[in-house]
């Protein structure tokens, strides 16, 4: 299965949850039931434990738990994009559009 065949499993799965499973027998929609504010907590959450199993994954030469790590960053980060009406289509997109961009050119376009 190719890594776009994930995302996009995940993300219709992800839907599903928020408009069909019960709070009480799904995680996800028990996420969307509390609202943006606690998604947005698990997105940081996840975020800084990233950081920490980085920061160890380079002193000890083991990514396994910066990659269980950053898979549980990317899900809550769907979470909220779904949350928001959205999908990481919509992020894929995005990154497609800047392949030949330069990275300095696309950041300063958009301090302008």
């Amino acid at each position: 299965m190719s890594s776009n065949d994930v995302l996009r499993q995940l993300s219709e799965v992800l839907e599903a949850r928020k408009n069909q499973a019960s709070s009480e027998s799904s995680y996800v929609a028990s996420l969307h039931q509390k609202g943006l504010n606690k998604i947005l907590e698990k997105v940081g959450e996840e975020c800084t434990e990233t950081l920490l199993a980085a920061k160890d994954a380079k002193v000890s030469g083991d990514n396994s738990d910066v990659i269980y790590e950053t898979a549980d960053l990317w899900f809550h980060s769907m979470v909220m994009l779904s949350h928001l009406g959205t999908d990481a289509e919509a992020v894929l997109q995005e990154l497609a559009r800047r392949f030949n961009l330069s990275g300095l050119d696309e950041k300063a376009s958009r301090q302008s």
